[in-house]
């Protein structure tokens, strides 16, 4: 009880939302879930009126290989709706939103799970949840955060997981839980590095490309070396890379064409691209642009910097850039982002550094440095796509 006070007063006063993994673990003899405790929480969680949603479990395909115990789709199924009907009779969470069955990278037996859970509980959850993880953390170089075939791995997974929930429950929402850029908690000097913003920033460019809504980050401080920030609170690339994001990026997503850029792919041969563009409408909430704008969020992979000419409509518009590049003397390796070639640290304790753009001439080419990402705000666009929600 004293540990969910602390978690959710945190999440209360940060203006976060709390999603609660219950202990899926605790089996009766038959393989059921034994709720006993869970009730207990449930209970304490409802008489302090904690807004709270939950869950059951954390990637279950790994239950037999890490304690032991098998629990097949049908059975963590029949467990959801064991939990959804200890949350009915709570006034507090008659209503409470379910998430599930938080399962791992969608291999074989995987997506059997997924099957057997989406068949017998599919109605009862209010988005299915999956993680993902990029590299093994054992094995990792700094090189391997820019391999495009790394990159894509994430699309395939993501029309696996598609194809199982739209057989049962066509159109439910889907959620990434858990990506982190590396296995086993992490890899010092590398999951906390700028490298590993590539495969963030992509990750939330190419999700929201194929639909997903949401994306949840392990984690935010301390467990591994995948954290937003370290042990001083002091903030990390990715954190940076984030703070931009939900600033400047809007839930709607645009189709881009590249001109020079969309090859057509042969027979046999996947093309891989280096340089990766996505475009949204500009969140609406920042007041520093008005409805109508559009941003783009740009990735250079390549060794030597790139060069992208507005066309149509953009051309002659000014755009504000927001180029964040590695701080320091370890190159990718730092642990300290420039933004428009100026450090981000915060004020003090409270305060975080003003973002401030670089404002583009009209008509400007846009120049990509090579090995680098940013956003491009293309202002007072008038977009018809972006001036409505």
């Amino acid at each position: 009880a004293r540990s969910l006070d602390k978690l959710y007063n945190f999440a209360d006063c940060s203006g976060l939302h709390l999603i609660f993994a219950l202990n899926a673990l605790r089996r009766n003899p038959n393989n059921s879930w034994n709720s006993s405790s869970a009730l207990s929480l449930l209970k304490y969680s409802a008489s302090k009126k904690y807004n709270i949603s939950w869950e059951l479990g954390n990637e279950p395909n790994n239950y037999r290989s890490i304690h032991g115990r098998a629990v097949n789709g049908s059975q963590l199924g029949k467990d959801y709706i064991q939990l959804k009907s200890l949350l009915q009779p709570i006034r507090v969470y008659s209503r409470a939103s379910l998430y599930g069955p938080n399962i791992g990278r969608p291999r074989k037996n995987v997506i059997a799970l997924l099957d057997g859970f989406m068949k017998v509980a599919g109605s009862t959850v209010d988005a299915v949840t999956w993680q993902h993880c990029y590299i093994d953390g054992r094995v990792v170089k700094v090189m391997d955060f820019l391999k495009t075939r790394l990159l894509d791995t994430l699309s395939d997974q993501i029309r696996k997981i598609q194809k199982v929930v739209n057989t049962y429950t066509p159109g439910k929402k889907i959620w990434l839980e858990g990506v982190v850029t590396t296995s086993a908690g992490g890899t010092n000097n590398l999951s906390d590095s700028y490298a590993a913003g590539f495969l963030w920033l992509n990750t939330l460019g190419m999700l929201a490309n194929q639909g997903i809504d949401v994306v949840i980050r392990h984690s935010f401080f301390d467990h591994g070396y995948n954290h937003l920030v370290d042990q001083n609170f002091n903030p990390l690339p990715d954190y940076w890379l984030s703070l931009l994001y939900k600033r400047l990026i809007g839930p709607k997503v645009l189709a881009v064409h590249v001109a020079g850029l969309q090859r057509k792919p042969r027979p046999g041969r996947v093309i891989r691209d280096k340089l990766r563009i996505y475009a949204h409408c500009t969140n609406h909430h920042n007041h520093n642009y008005v409805r109508g704008s559009i941003t783009l969020f740009i990735i250079n992979l390549h060794r030597s910097r790139k060069k992208i000419k507005l066309a149509g409509t953009l051309r002659d518009k000014l755009v504000h850039q927001y180029l964040l590049q590695p701080y320091g003397q370890e190159g990718l390796k730092s642990k300290s982002v420039q933004l428009n070639g100026q450090p981000l640290v915060m004020v003090d304790d409270g305060t975080l550094p003003e973002l401030k753009p670089r404002p583009l001439r009209a008509g400007r080419t846009l120049v990509i440095p090579p090995v680098t990402m940013g956003f491009y705000v293309v202002k007072n666009v008038n977009a018809l796509a972006c001036r409505y929600r």
